[in-house]
C-alpha cells in the first residue's frame, strides 16, 4: 500500500470524511492532496526542508507553510511560494528550523496559534469512531481533544515531535497524532536500510569491525534501529546490541519495530546522547555510528565513542559526503546538473559530513584505520527515501527546468535506468591496547 492508500483507509477507520492535516515531509500526504483532495481540509507544511509544490498547487489556497526566519526551511518555503499562489507563510522570527530541530518544543505556541488560526478558516468532521488509540493500515494513531479532525503526521527528527503543542491544538480539534514504519522519517530510513547497496555498506562496516562471539555492541543514535534489526538478524543470540538515541520518540518506534522483526530480546534500546554516551569506561567491544555525526558536536561523540569502548576495541562511523557529488542517471542540460549535484549542505555547526572524518579519528587517537567512503544507489522513485531526496532538487528548479527535469525522469523510467547515487564517508578504527 502506498502512503495515501494507509491513510485513507485510517480515515475510513476513524469515521472522519475530511480532516485538517499538518506534516514536515509533504510528500508523506501528496498522494492525498492529488488523488483525495475532497478528503483534505486546511493543510500545514510545518517547516520542511524539502518541498516539491506541484501536488499542491491545484490547493494553495488551503495550504500553510511554516518556516524559521533563515536557514533551509525559510529558503524551501520561499522557493515553493512562487509556485503556490494564495498559500500563507508564517515565518518564526530569529529562529534557524533544521531537519533536526526541536521546532515544536522551540516554538509550541506560536505554532500552535498559526494552525488554530489558519485552520479554522476550513471546514473537517469529528471521528465517528470511539477508540482513542490503536492502529491501521500500518499506521498507529493517539486520538486526543475535540472538535474537527486534525491529522498530525511525524516529524522527521526532532525529540518532542508534536507532543508541546497537542494540549492547545487539542482544545479546538480531534487530535489524531500518526506513527509507525510507513510515515516520517522513520519510512525513509527503514527504506534506505532495505537498498542493497546501502546493506552492503553497513555489512562492510561490521566485517570490518568483526565482532567475536560474547563481545558487546553499542550502536550510538540508533533512530528507528533498522541497522540494529539487521545487525540482530545476523548475528542472532552471539552478541548483546545496545542502541542510544536522544530522541524518545525514536526509541519507542524501534521498540515496535523490533518486536514486529521478531528481534526484540536481542536488542536493549536506552536513552543517551552521542555526546554524552551514559555508560562507564571501555563497556563495549565494538562501537557503530551511522548518519549521526553531522547533527552533534562530532569530536566530543568521537571522544565517547573512544570512551566505553574497551582498549583494542573497533569503532565504525559513517557520515553523510557533502564534499562529494551525487548523481542522477538522467540526461541533463549541464546548468541543471550543476544545480542537482551537490549534496543537500545539511550540517550541524560542529559535525562532520566530510572527509575530514578520518582525520578527526586519527587525531582522536583511533589506529589501523580502514576509509571506505561509498555510493549508495536509490531505484525505487517510490520509495520514501527517494520522494524525500528527489524532493529537494524539485524544490531548486525553475518551471522551464521542472519540464526538462521530468522529460529526462520519464525516458530513463522508460528505459529501465531510472537511479541516482549519494555519497557517504566512512571508516574503521581500533583503540590503542594501552
Amino acid at each position: 500500500m502506498t502512503a495515501a492508500e494507509r491513510l485513507l483507509a485510517l480515515l475510513d477507520h476513524l469515521g472522519i470524511g475530511k480532516a485538517h492535516v499538518a506534516t514536515q515531509i509533504p510528500a508523506d500526504i501528496a498522494g492525498l492532496t492529488t488523488q483525495h483532495a475532497e478528503r483534505l481540509g486546511g493543510i500545514v507544511l510545518c517547516t520542511p526542508v524539502r518541498l516539491d509544490p506541484a501536488p499542491f498547487a491545484a490547493l494553495a489556497e488551503r495550504v500553510l507553510m511554516i518556516s524559521g526566519e533563515y536557514g533551509p526551511t525559510f529558503e524551501v518555503c520561499l522557493r515553493a511560494a512562487d509556485r503556490l499562489p494564495g498559500a500563507e507563510r508564517t515565518v518564526l522570527d530569529s529562529y534557524e528550523a533544521l531537519g533536526w530541530s526541536d521546532v515544536g518544543a522551540d516554538r509550541s505556541a506560536e505554532i500552535a496559534a498559526a494552525m488554530t488560526s489558519f485552520l479554522l478558516r476550513y471546514t473537517a468532521e469529528k471521528p465517528r469512531a470511539a477508540t482513542a488509540e490503536g492502529s491501521h493500515a500500518g499506521i498507529s494513531y493517539k486520538i486526543e481533544g475535540s472538535g474537527p479532525a486534525l491529522l498530525l503526521l511525524p516529524f522527521f527528527l526532532a525529540p518532542s515531535q508534536w507532543a508541546p503543542v497537542i494540549p492547545e491544538l487539542a482544545r479546538h480539534f480531534t487530535v489524531v497524532t500518526l506513527g509507525g514504519r510507513h510515515l516520517g522519517g522513520i519510512a525513509a530510513l527503514e527504506d534506505r536500510a532495505s537498498m542493497p547497496t546501502y546493506r552492503a555498506m553497513f555489512r562492510t562496516l561490521i566485517d570490518l569491525v568483526a565482532p567475536k562471539p560474547g563481545e558487546a555492541i553499542l550502536d550510538i543514535g540508533c533512530g528507528a534501529g533498522s541497522l540494529d534489526r539487521l545487525l540482530a538478524q545476523r548475528l542472532g543470540d552471539a552478541n548483546p546490541i545496545t542502541a542510544i538515541d536522544v530522541n524518545p520518540f525514536w526509541l519507542r518506534e524501534a521498540e515496535a519495530l523490533a518486536a514486529e522483526d521478531g528481534v526484540a530480546g536481542m536488542i536493549r534500546f536506552v536513552p543517551g546522547n552521542a555526546e554524552a554516551v551514559p555508560f562507564p569506561d571501555h563497556s563495549f567491544d565494538a562501537v557503530f555510528s551511522v548518519t549521526v555525526l553531522e547533527e552533534c558536536d562530532a569530536d566530543r561523540a568521537i571522544a565517547e565513542m573512544i570512551r566505553v569502548v574497551r582498549p583494542g576495541g573497533r569503532i565504525g562511523i559513517v557520515v553523510r559526503a557533502v564534499d562529494l557529488p551525487q548523481w542522477w542517471n538522467l540526461d541533463l542540460p549541464e546548468p541543471i546538473r550543476r544545480k542537482v549535484t551537490p549534496p543537500p549542505q545539511s550540517v550541524a555547526a560542529k559535525g562532520v559530513a566530510d572527509a575530514s572524518l578520518y582525520r578527526r579519528m586519527r587525531r582522536a587517537g583511533l589506529e589501523d584505520l580502514t576509509c571506505f567512503p561509498t555510493l549508495v544507489t536509490l531505484d525505487r522513485p517510490d520509495g520514501p527515501i527517494w520522494r524525500y531526496r528527489e524532493d529537494h532538487v524539485l524544490s531548486l528548479l525553475d518551471r522551464e527546468e521542472l519540464t526538462i527535469w521530468r522529460a529526462a525522469r520519464d525516458k530513463a523510467e522508460a528505459d529501465g535506468l531510472l537511479m541516482m547515487a549519494h555519497p557517504l564517508h566512512a571508516a574503521v578504527g581500533r583503540k590503542p591496547n594501552s
